[in-house]
């Protein structure tokens, strides 16, 4: 009896293992449609059906785009685990802390104006390195 309950869950179950029918790649995205290498661009039995279609060299099929691989870095994008480090900090007073309150406080807003003028130099250096595509 109970093989027979499996079975039949199994069974029902099956159809939503089931990939889905369309892939993500091959999508249309905004009415433009990705393609690469030397893929031909759908369309329909007849061939009327205009379909827009970009072409991308081959060896970028399995990549990041492009247009997403140097995004940089905003509070909006940010990820959650670095957005919880600030919190950390919150209410900290003393050395290394950036407040009026206890013996060395300046020398934590020191510390931070340092690493923020090092992140800004980085940034700099990197958008200098642009690599061609």
């Amino acid at each position: 009896m109970t093989k027979t309950i499996l079975l039949g869950l199994t069974l029902a179950a099956a159809p939503l293992a089931a990939p889905p029918p369309a892939l993500a790649q091959n999508a249309a995205q905004n009415g433009v449609l990705v393609i690469y290498g030397d893929d031909k661009c759908p369309t329909n039995a007849d061939g009327e059906e205009v379909v827009i279609c970009v072409r991308r060299p081959a060896e970028e099929r399995f990549r990041i785009p492009q247009e997403l691989r140097d995004q940089e870095v905003t509070p909006q994008n940010e990820s959650w685990a670095v957005r919880q480090q600030g919190a950390m900090s919150v209410g900290d007073t003393g050395i290394g802390s950036c407040t009026t309150v206890g013996p060395g406080g300046g020398i934590g807003c020191a510390t931070r104006e340092i690493q923020a003028g090092k992140a800004e130099a980085d940034a700099r250096r990197r958008a200098e390195k642009v690599l061609p595509d």
